[in-house]
C-alpha cells in the first residue's frame, strides 16, 4: 500500500549514468461482492431518516478530512457514522439507535447468506466497496435516496432504486434512471470502489505534521548534510502553492479524482567532488489530493513545499501528476540532472505507478523554468498549477 510520506532512497552517482532505484511494489487487493448486489440490497432494507443521516455524517467526515463524499463498508461495520480519515475514538459524535449495519445483519438472516452469490457480513465489510454520496452537500435534510451502482464501464446513466414513502408512509421503491444532473438536485448513492481510503489525504498530513509558521506545509524531513549555521545563500525553497483540475477523469459513477504527485530532487546539494556525492540521497515528495467533481474548475490552495533546499547545483527535476485508477504496478525511469562544476551528473530513479493510471503530466523541470514560472499558473495536462520559488 503505497504511503504519503518522503521516500528516502540511497544511490551512487556517475557522471553520465543513471543509478536506478526503484520504491518496493505490491499486489493490488481484489473483491468478489459485486457493486450491484450491495445496491439492491441497500434498496430492500427498511431505511429511514436515521439511516440517512447516518450515512450524511459520513460522506460529510470524509470530505473534511480530505478524501471524496465516501462512507466504506468497513467503516459502516467498524464506526457507524465515521468518514474516512477519522480517529478509532472519533465518530460524527452522533450515537444511532438502528445503524445501518444492524439492518443489513437482519436482512442477511443468521446465516449471512440470504442475499444471492452467498453475501455476508465478512464479505461485506471486506470487499473494499462504499456508499458515494456525490453533491451530498444539496441534501435537503429530508429526501430518501436513489441507490445506484458503478457498472465500471464508464457509463454516464444507470439504473438506480428509488426510496419513497407513500401515501400511508410506507417504504416504496421504484426503479428510475439516474445521470449526475439527477445527483446535483437529488440524493443518489452509489455503491462503487473505494480508491483513497489506504492513502493519507494532503488534509490529515496538515493536521498531523502542521505547518512552518507560514501555512505551508513540509512533508518528510530533506535528506542533505547541511550543518548549523552553513552558508544558504544560494539556496531556495519550492512550493506548490495552487492545483486546479480542469476535467473529471472517471464517469461520476466512479467518483471524484484521486491526483498524485510526485516530484522528485535532492535537498541541499551542494558536492564539490565525487566522493562528497555520496553524502547525498535522492528523495520523493509524494502526497494524494482528492478533486471533488464539484471543484472541478476551482483552484484549491495546496501550500506544499516540494523542495526544501533547492540549491544551484541541482539543475532538473522529475516531476509526475496521475489520476489514479488501479491495475497492476509498472513503473517510470526518470533522472535528476546536477552539476558540479562544469560538469552535468544524472541520477536515475525508477518511481511506481499503476498501469490504468491517467499520466496528467509527465516531464522534468528545470530550475530556470520554475525561476521564471514562480507565482504564475502554467498548464500541464489537464491541470493548471502555481509553484512559487522562494530564496531562504
Amino acid at each position: 500500500m503505497k504511503k504519503t510520506l518522503l521516500f528516502f532512497l540511497s544511490a551512487l552517482l556517475f557522471s553520465c549514468e543513471k543509478v536506478e532505484r526503484t520504491i518496493p511494489l505490491e499486489a493490488e487487493p481484489s473483491s468478489g461482492v459485486s457493486s450491484r448486489e450491495v445496491a439492491r440490497m441497500l434498496s430492500s432494507l427498511p431505511i429511514g431518516a436515521e439511516q440517512i443521516g447516518e450515512v450524511f455524517d459520513a460522506v460529510s467526515a470524509s470530505s473534511v478530512n480530505g478524501y471524496d463524499e465516501e462512507y466504506t463498508m468497513a467503516g459502516l461495520f467498524s464506526q457507524p457514522g465515521a468518514g474516512v480519515g477519522d480517529s478509532p475514538t472519533k465518530a460524527s459524535g452522533k450515537y444511532y439507535s438502528t445503524p445501518l449495519r444492524d439492518l443489513i445483519a437482519e436482512y442477511l438472516g443468521p446465516e449471512q447468506t440470504k442475499a444471492s452469490g452467498g453475501l455476508s457480513l465478512l464479505a461485506l465489510e471486506q470487499s473494499g466497496l462504499q456508499i458515494y454520496w456525490p453533491w451530498s452537500e444539496n441534501w435537503d435534510g429530508t429526501s430518501y435516496p436513489a441507490i445506484t451502482f458503478d457498472p465500471g464501464d464508464g457509463s454516464s446513466v444507470n439504473t438506480a432504486y428509488l426510496l419513497e414513502k407513500d401515501s400511508s408512509g410506507s417504504l416504496t421503491v421504484r426503479e428510475i434512471e439516474v445521470d449526475e444532473n439527477y445527483a446535483v438536485n437529488h440524493p443518489v448513492w452509489v455503491v462503487n470502489s473505494n480508491d483513497d481510503a489506504a492513502y493519507t489525504s494532503l488534509e490529515l498530513l496538515r493536521r498531523e505534521i502542521g505547518d512552518t509558521g507560514g501555512g505551508d506545509i513540509i512533508i518528510g524531513k530533506p535528506s542533505g548534510t547541511k550543518a548549523e549555521g552553513e552558508d544558504v545563500e544560494n539556496s531556495r525553497t519550492l512550493i506548490l502553492r495552487s492545483f486546479m483540475a480542469t476535467r473529471n477523469y472517471d464517469s461520476w459513477l466512479a467518483g471524484g479524482s484521486e491526483f498524485f504527485i510526485k516530484f522528485a530532487s535532492v535537498e541541499n546539494f551542494k558536492a564539490a567532488t565525487d566522493e562528497e556525492m555520496l553524502l547525498y540521497n535522492p528523495s520523493v515528495t509524494d502526497f494524494m489530493l482528492e478533486v471533488k467533481r464539484k471543484d472541478v474548475g476551482e483552484v484549491l490552495p495546496v501550500n506544499t513545499v516540494v523542495v526544501t533546499d533547492w540549491t544551484g547545483q541541482l539543475s532538473r527535476c522529475p516531476f509526475l501528476i496521475s489520476e489514479d485508477d488501479g491495475g497492476t504496478w509498472t513503473s517510470w525511469k526518470a533522472e535528476i540532472e546536477l552539476k558540479i562544476y562544469s560538469k552535468t551528473y544524472g541520477l536515475g530513479i525508477t518511481i511506481p505507478i499503476r498501469s490504468r493510471d491517467d499520466i496528467v503530466w509527465r516531464g522534468s523541470l528545470s530550475s530556470a523554468f520554475l525561476e521564471k514560472a514562480s507565482g504564475e499558473a502554467y498548464r500541464y495536462g489537464d491541470v493548471e498549477i502555481v509553484f512559487e520559488m522562494l530564496s531562504q
